[in-house]
């Protein structure tokens, strides 16, 4: 008997509980419906309508993105927009659509563990805990769940070669920094997506440096006053990470008990911005 949807989005609990999303975000199922069959996952970082578009003439059954495509309840579907469009598509191909956002952002392993790795980061510790329904604050596992990550460096860097490391290792084409040049850094904060919110907590972590996307003017100019440091490393970077890990993960786990499901990362998105 083949997987359904609801099959898949039990996996997909183990691995980013959607307890752990915050209170402002739209996770889970998008578009489709509980028992529909998968044969074919891809998973991506935004359900962009070329994403959508390409998996459904791939034959895909169930796309998991990192972005929800719908954060805010639609009034109407009218299908000469971007979210009507792909949910016309969508629904059109059987293709069901679902986000794990925030709850991967938060989860044990998710993408600020993955993120944090990455950067060379151990020791890792939560940077903003969330008070999620039926935490139990006690456990170690609880413990790691949360947004955000604070980790020590294996030695002491100064604040640009440190980036230009993270640029090396990530592979980045560029990367944002404010404060001082040769300001010593050991201990560092990072935070995928748009880190802006958690610039309280960046600064009550004892970190020397704080990684992020979508860092903003006056947050540069606030560290630069506190002798601290900033790296912006772009959002969709701090975040496409999380298509390749999540593929791999996912694949290994169905592996079990249903061999006959293709995983794979999709392979269209590239960053918005180009910088010239």
């Amino acid at each position: 008997m083949a997987a359904t949807v609801a099959d898949i989005i039990k996996v997909m609990e183990t691995m980013a509980p959607l307890r752990l999303a915050e209170e402002w975000d739209n996770v889970g199922l998008q578009v489709g419906q509980l028992d529909w069959p998968v044969r074919s996952i891809w998973v991506a970082l935004d359900p962009l309508y070329d994403v959508v578009d390409g998996a459904c003439r791939n034959g895909v059954d169930l796309l998991i993105t990192h972005h929800p495509l719908i954060f805010n309840p639609l009034r109407c579907i009218n299908f000469d927009t971007p979210v009507g469009s792909v949910i016309q598509a969508a629904a059109g191909h059987k293709l069901a659509i679902f986000a794990a956002h925030t709850n991967f952002d938060s989860a044990a392993d998710g993408i600020n563990d993955v993120l944090a790795f990455r950067i060379g980061l151990a020791d890792l510790k939560v940077l903003k805990r969330g008070d999620h329904p039926g935490e139990d604050s006690a456990t170690d596992y609880m413990q790691k769940q949360g947004l955000g990550r604070v980790g020590e460096l294996e030695e002491t860097m100064e604040l640009l070669p440190f980036a230009l490391s993270i640029k090396e290792k990530l592979g980045l084409k560029y990367i944002k920094v404010a404060g001082k040049p040769d300001l010593p850094v050991r201990r560092v904060a990072v935070c995928s997506g748009s880190g802006s919110s958690l610039m309280k907590d960046f600064y009550s972590s004892g970190a020397q440096v704080f990684i992020s996307g979508d860092l903003r003017y006056h947050d540069a100019r606030e560290v630069e006053a506190l002798n601290l440091g900033l790296i912006d490393m772009g959002h969709f970077a701090s975040e496409y990470l999380m298509v390749e890990v999540l593929a791999k993960r996912l694949d290994k786990v169905l592996a079990a008990d249903h061999k006959d499901i293709k995983v794979e990362a999709c392979r269209l998105e590239n960053d918005p911005f180009l910088v010239l």
